[in-house]
């Protein structure tokens, strides 16, 4: 396989990224987009990328990376045309900010620990967030923008109250928080309290669960993912144990049960 330098390669792209937008030549479809069309494809390609790491492989990997690259070039080409800024614009500012925040890499400053370091990081992304939005000292969580994922976000707020220590000490706290948001959510479908209550009290137990998942050290958004993969593949199983043919629910619950517990005895023989 013939390797192609860096900057040659990522030329190539800037390239075909401006015939593709050219007003005269370039693809109609292309032409047409802007910032905000875009937004749902750089969603999608980045699950995309996430359902390659799932799978371990490669191949798809390096593939789905491409796509979500394609991507970012494209907002910048967008950015570049209205005058804004370019693709170089974008790459030196993130290499700007990660010398910025390892130091202790890139020049001779030195940490005691772990911990030394961590602070050190925070205390740099705030000095950067106060120059993004000053005067934003109202809200303490202005930047952290209500248009990312909820799991993600929850998490990112826990983080952020954290550092005043307003957070749990243990996982077990976490555990008996979740089973009394869990009870609460019982009581107000018990006494039929409307949709908007059930909404709340289903809100707050899945913002339990996000702080348990952080408070275990696991992304809750990836372990979403990956349970939505696992329910996919055990139902498409399940279905080929049935033979059942397009949406035909001429199935016991039992016949169901059982045929979902030989799913999962299946996956324990395969570990």
């Amino acid at each position: 396989m013939t390797k192609t330098h860096n900057s040659d390669a990522m030329q190539k792209l800037l390239e075909i990224m401006q015939q593709l937008r050219a007003p005269d030549t370039g693809c109609p479809w292309d032409q047409q987009q802007t910032w905000s069309s875009l937004f749902p494809f750089t969603l999608e390609e980045v699950h995309e990328v996430g359902a390659a790491i799932d799978n371990n492989d490669p191949a798809e990997l390096c593939d789905e990376l491409g796509d979500l690259l394609f991507q970012i070039v494209f907002y910048c080409e967008i950015a570049k045309e209205q005058g804004h800024f370019e693709f170089d614009t974008v790459a030196e500012t993130i290499s700007n900010k990660m010398i910025r925040r390892h130091p202790h890499v890139f020049t001779d400053k030195k940490y005691n620990s772990e911990a030394e370091q961590k602070a050190d990081w925070e205390t740099i992304k705030q000095q950067e967030r106060e120059q993004k939005r000053p005067g934003s000292d109202d809200n303490y969580f202005a930047d952290i923008l209500q248009s990312q994922p909820a799991l993600m976000r929850s998490v990112k707020l826990k983080k952020r109250a954290a550092r005043f220590g307003f957070d749990w000490h243990e996982w077990q706290q976490v555990v008996e928080k979740v089973r009394e948001e869990l009870n609460e959510v019982v009581d107000c479908v018990s006494l039929n309290e409307g949709e908007e209550r059930i909404e709340e009290e289903v809100g707050d137990l899945l913002l339990s669960v996000a702080n348990l998942a952080h408070q275990l050290k696991v992304p809750p958004e990836n372990a979403l993912r990956k349970a939505n993969n696992k329910f996919e593949r055990r139902v498409n199983r399940l279905r080929q144990i049935l033979e059942i043919d397009g949406e035909s629910s001429n199935y016991s619950d039992e016949a169901l049960d059982i045929a979902w517990q030989t799913v999962k005895s299946e996956e324990k023989e395969l570990l």
